[in-house]
């Protein structure tokens, strides 16, 4: 019979070379890594608006941030247009995944929107025609959005939402709410989604603030908490009457309270009473008017 030879005990060069194939190993992951994400967000900036358009009786701004851990990024999108019939039309979204495809997927969003914007100026049947776009395209991504129509004529806004997280309305009376209007769901899930229309004005000193979950929801804050948060800091800002950008970088600042680990992007809508226009229709805030 022969006898086995019993395994050699690692000597100590075997241990440091296998340690100098694992740190080897994990630093071509990380770098890889590294890429994809300065990749993804290099995308991410080179989409999103340099400037937001202005109109009569408007002013917005607008803030985007990456996720604090480096990873979670591209999917989130913010952005503004003029209609072809004179007004703003304004979208902001969360697309699912984030890495480059979702940066990808977010572009690709963004483009759709304002394609079939040149056709219809309606916010619900924006939504419904970039829906069955992106499912045309068949990527096995969704995203839900919020499009937003100011009429800088009348002083009205219209929006349509697909799934989105809720806006948050401030007048300058010091009233204020989460705005539940009825939504569709998300885009690129289901064909023939109809997303319903709320109308209402935005009046006198009125600001009407959108954000994606990455504001609002984190480890620290549920997403009821995190809107009623961003609820308040809109009341406080518009009674002491602050202009669109500051407003929107306060708003921004609620993430740090929820230790978010998404990206998170804010779009702040503010009635500027010294900027033309003609208030008309039901004020922002109350019952909308059906479509």
């Amino acid at each position: 019979m022969t006898r086995r030879r019993p395994p050699r005990s690692a000597t100590a060069d075997d241990l440091l070379t296998a340690l100098g194939l694992l740190t080897d190993r994990a630093r071509k992951t990380a770098e890889s890594q590294k890429a994809r994400v300065e990749l993804a967000e290099a995308l991410q900036r080179s989409m999103l608006p340099s400037r937001l358009p202005a109109v009569p009786g408007l002013r917005v701004a607008a803030r985007y941030t990456p996720a604090r851990n480096g990873l979670d990024i591209g999917g989130d999108w913010y952005d503004g247009f003029v209609l072809p019939d004179g007004s703003l039309g304004l979208s902001i979204g969360d697309v699912q995944g984030h890495d480059v495809e979702a940066a990808a997927f977010m572009g690709q969003i963004r483009l759709g929107l304002r394609a079939v914007a040149t056709a219809t100026v309606d916010p619900g049947e924006i939504l419904r025609r970039a829906n069955d776009l992106l499912l045309s395209v068949d990527q096995g991504l969704f995203a839900t959005c919020s499009f937003l129509r100011y009429d800088p004529a009348t002083g009205v806004l219209e929006s349509a939402r697909a799934g989105h997280v809720p806006a948050v309305w401030a007048g300058a009376d010091g009233a204020y709410e989460v705005v539940e209007d009825e939504t569709g769901v998300p885009l690129g899930i289901m064909a023939g989604e109809v997303y319903p229309v709320a109308r209402r004005r935005l009046d006198a000193g009125g600001a009407f603030v959108l954000v994606t979950d990455g504001v609002v929801e984190g480890p620290s804050y549920d997403i009821d908490a995190g809107l009623e948060a961003v609820a308040r800091l809109v009341r406080d800002a518009v009674r002491a009457d602050l202009p669109a950008g500051e407003l929107a970088a306060r708003v921004m600042g609620v993430a740090g309270l929820t230790d978010h680990t998404d990206d998170a992007a804010v779009l702040v809508v503010l009635h500027d009473p010294h900027g033309g226009g003609s208030p008309g229709g039901p004020p922002c805030g109350r019952r909308p008017v059906p479509g």
